[in-house]
């Protein structure tokens, strides 16, 4: 069975959000039109995605020099688990789509913190002689973003989410930006339009 990974990177409904409607219509046409495949939602705002910390940190630290995962604090204990648990299901999927806005040119921190759970040394990256070597292969990625400006995936966010993923060795990759409602409010229902329609043509062969 195929299996998608959809993540929701905003905390507020298509009712309120640009890319969370191209998140909506994605899902909406993908599921009609793969009935069969299991299909995923995580949400970084309101599902647990623990930020590395001082307990992580530590508590990593501790594992590398032989402590048992029952002595670390119960803090540790509970966000490395969780952690892992994120990993393991990004590594699990056929496909992954990521919606967010762009907030002060970049992701919200929200979603920053899920990319750290899917960039992994031994899991999903190596390092060798020649440097990093990404571990990721057979996965497909398309990245939905909201944006008040026109950046046609030249501001930071877009780069960065494009640039982390091929780091890790996912280069099958597309975006679709929502963007140019700031500069041109009058046009915004075209310019949402517009998008919608892109992302349903991709929902369909995706």
């Amino acid at each position: 069975m195929t299996t998608l990974l959809m993540v929701k990177g905003h905390p507020k409904t298509a009712e309120q959000s640009f890319s969370m409607k191209g998140f909506d219509k994605f899902l909406e046409v993908y599921r009609a039109t793969h009935p069969d495949d299991d299909v995923q939602i995580i949400d970084v705002f309101h599902d647990d995605v623990p930020e590395i910390d001082d307990d992580m940190m530590t508590g990593w630290a501790q594992l590398q020099s032989g402590i048992a995962f029952t002595d670390l604090s119960t803090a540790a204990q509970a966000k490395i688990t969780r952690f892992n648990e994120l990993t393991e299901q990004f590594m699990a999927a056929d496909k992954i789509v990521l919606a967010n806005p762009l907030w002060n040119l970049m992701i919200p921190t929200k979603v920053k913190a899920w990319i750290d759970t899917t960039v992994i040394t031994g899991k999903t990256l190596k390092y060798a002689a020649t440097g990093a070597v990404g571990l990721v292969s057979g996965k497909k990625l398309l990245h939905i973003q909201a944006n008040g400006g026109i950046y046609e995936g030249n501001d930071p966010a877009s780069r960065y989410v494009k640039d982390i993923f091929n780091f890790i060795g996912l280069t099958d990759f597309e975006s679709v930006y929502v963007e140019g409602q700031a500069y041109a409010p009058q046009n915004a229902d075209v310019i949402l339009n517009d998008a919608l329609v892109k992302i349903e043509n991709i929902a369909k062969t995706f």
